[in-house]
């Protein structure tokens, strides 16, 4: 069996905010747990994908792990280094391989700037800080041919953001994030203020350049068939927790916790009748906060099968079966499983 080589390592990652309260004198009165404790690993040339209701933490896992969200504790091993101990000018140096595709594709580009100058403006600062050795002919003909492999032509190198379509401004996005040649992508919901003929477009176009640039994603998104197609391995959060995280076709055949089946039970079909007669669950109240401290599991209060350990005691995410990881106390068998 060959071993998959690990490129990202996230141990026991915490991101929380503070709440304060006063006026002139403010102290903090207690921290909203938008990530609260996560471990997984990535591996080269996956796509992971991040699911869960809005508010669960998924962008903020993604923003922590570029360093633009401060990392309370955890440790996040990139290639070696622990992002989360690297000085400025050391993340400078890392961010390099890994870059970041953002979810708006009209507010992440700059109005002012053409279309050329967006996608080598990263080039050009590498090169100012001596990390790149490019010249500007060198930097303006990669930034042509980005474009042109993500589906722009020369002749709209020198128009401006407000020129093109929502799609064509992710694509310009997407040329932009390939411009330091990095290895990992963190994609912050890439397609989901696009149409949905255009989705399936800059879908299959991320999957073409994985293959080409040898590509590793983190890939969050709301559409649980989106995730379904893009994504090897999928990991569900709950509250800044992951519940659950397996290999993609086994997560949505096989579901075991009770929140992906939840979840899953949403995903429209296209069958109208297997529409009608499929079970719904339906999820008890809203999200709760997540500024509350829970000892026990963090979905304890809107799940129908819970029993009384789950609200004194959080399960650890632990090996099911292969690849397959769940954190419920339902699978009792399982808890003296491996951990994630």
């Amino acid at each position: 069996m060959q071993t998959r080589e690990t490129l990202l390592e996230i141990k026991d990652l915490k991101v929380h905010f503070p709440i304060e309260k006063g006026l002139l004198f403010k102290k903090d009165v207690g921290s909203v747990r938008a990530v609260d404790g996560i471990s997984f690993s990535v591996y080269k040339g996956e796509s992971l994908g991040l699911v869960g209701e809005s508010g669960c933490g998924k962008s903020t896992t993604i923003m922590a792990l570029a360093r633009l969200e401060r990392i309370t504790s955890g440790q996040v091993w990139f290639e070696g280094k622990d992002l989360a101990t690297l000085n400025a000018e050391q993340l400078i140096q890392a961010r390099k391989d890994f870059q970041i595709i953002f979810q708006d594709p009209y507010s992440s580009l700059d109005p002012r700037m053409r279309v050329i100058d967006i996608v080598a403006e990263p080039m050009r600062i590498f090169t100012k800080k001596a990390i790149l050795t490019l010249t500007e002919k060198e930097i303006e003909e990669k930034a042509l041919g980005l474009l042109d492999k993500c589906g722009l032509p020369a002749s709209y190198a020198k128009r401006y953001p407000h020129e093109f379509s929502g799609g064509q401004r992710q694509r310009i996005g997407i040329a932009r994030a390939l411009s330091l040649g990095p290895k990992l992508i963190l994609a912050d919901e890439p397609v989901s203020a696009l149409d949905v003929s255009i989705q399936s477009q800059i879908l299959n176009l991320l999957k073409d350049l994985q293959k080409e640039f040898d590509l590793t994603f983190i890939f969050i998104a709301h559409d649980l068939s989106v995730v379904e197609y893009f994504c090897n391995r999928v990991a569900v959060m709950y509250l800044g927790n992951i519940v659950e995280m397996a290999p993609s076709h086994e997560l949505y055949v096989n579901p075991m916790h009770p929140y992906t089946k939840a979840l899953l039970s949403a995903v429209p079909i296209p069958d109208p009748v297997a529409a009608r007669t499929r079970k719904r669950l339906i999820l008890k109240g809203d999200v709760p906060s997540p500024s509350i401290v829970r000892p026990g599991c963090p979905f304890y209060e809107r799940c129908h099968k819970a029993m009384p350990i789950c609200e004194k005691q959080k399960p650890a995410l632990l090996g099911a079966e292969a690849g397959h990881q769940v954190a419920c106390f339902l699978y009792e068998n399982i808890q003296g499983g491996e951990h994630a």
